[in-house]
C-alpha cells in the first residue's frame, strides 16, 4: 500500500487526552527534545512547508497535533521537551497529557524519536527509549540535521547506534536525516509505511 504523504492534512490539536480524535485506525507519533528539528522533519516528509509549525523559539509546540494521512491513518506531533520560558505547572500538565497518550492510545503503532545528530542520546532520549522497550513499542530514531556533520561522522554514528541497540533490532531502528539536504526521506517513509500498513498479528487483534 502506498501512503499519500504529500496529501497529509491537519485534523485537530489536543491539550488533553479526551480532546484527541477517535482512537481507531493507526497512527505514528513524532517526539523529541525542543529544537531537534521535529517539525521540520514532518514538513519535509510530507513535502509541505507549514504543515507542522516551526519556530525559532524552542518548545513552541505545546499541544498534541494530529494530521490525517488517510481516513484511517494519522501522524501525531507531540510537544517538544526542554520547553523554554514555561512554568513548572504547565510542564507537569503537558507531561501528564503525553504520558496518558503514550500509555493508553491503542491506535499508536510506533514512535519516531527525533534527535539532533550532533547531540544524540541525551537523558530524555534515553528515558524515551527505555519506556519504548518496556512497553514493547516500536521506535525509529531519526537523527536530524545530519548535514551539519560529515559523511564519515554520520557513518560512525550509525555504527555506534547499531552496536548500542543491536540486541533490540526487532524494536529499534535508526537513520540519519536532513531536512535541508532532503536526505533520508525515502527511508523514513518506508519505516512509517511498514508500521501503518503491516498486517495485524493475532496479538494485535486481541
Amino acid at each position: 500500500m502506498s501512503i499519500p504523504f504529500q496529501q497529509t492534512s491537519f485534523i485537530t490539536s489536543a491539550a488533553k487526552p479526551e480532546q484527541c480524535p477517535e482512537d481507531e485506525g493507526r497512527e505514528v507519533a513524532f517526539m523529541g527534545r525542543s529544537n531537534a528539528g521535529k517539525s521540520s522533519a514532518i514538513n519535509t516528509l510530507t513535502q509541505q512547508n507549514n504543515l507542522a509549525k516551526t519556530s525559532r523559539t524552542p518548545g513552541r509546540t505545546q499541544l498534541l497535533n494530529f494530521f490525517s494521512l488517510t481516513d484511517e491513518l494519522r501522524l501525531v506531533d507531540l510537544p517538544g521537551f526542554g520547553f523554554a520560558k514555561v512554568g513548572d505547572r504547565k510542564k507537569k500538565n503537558w507531561q501528564a497529557t503525553i504520558d496518558a497518550y503514550l500509555r493508553d492510545r491503542e491506535s499508536l503503532v510506533g514512535i519516531v524519536l527525533v534527535m539532533d545528530a550532533r547531540h544524540p542520546l541525551k537523558p530524555f532520549d534515553e528515558q524515551m527509549i527505555a519506556w519504548s522497550l518496556e512497553a514493547g513499542m516500536p521506535l525509529h530514531i531519526l537523527m536530524t540535521k545530519s548535514d551539519k556533520i560529515s559523511r564519515q561522522a554520520q557513518a560512525n554514528l550509525v555504527h555506534q547506534m547499531r552496536q548500542h541497540f543491536g540486541a533490540y533490532e526487532n524494536l529499534i531502528s535508526f537513520q540519519c536525516f536532513s531536512s535541508l539536504k532532503k536526505q533520508g526521506i525515502d527511508a523514513l517513509r518506508d519505516q512509517l509505511t511498514h508500521w501503518l500498513t503491516a498486517p495485524l498479528t493475532d496479538e494485535d487483534v486481541e
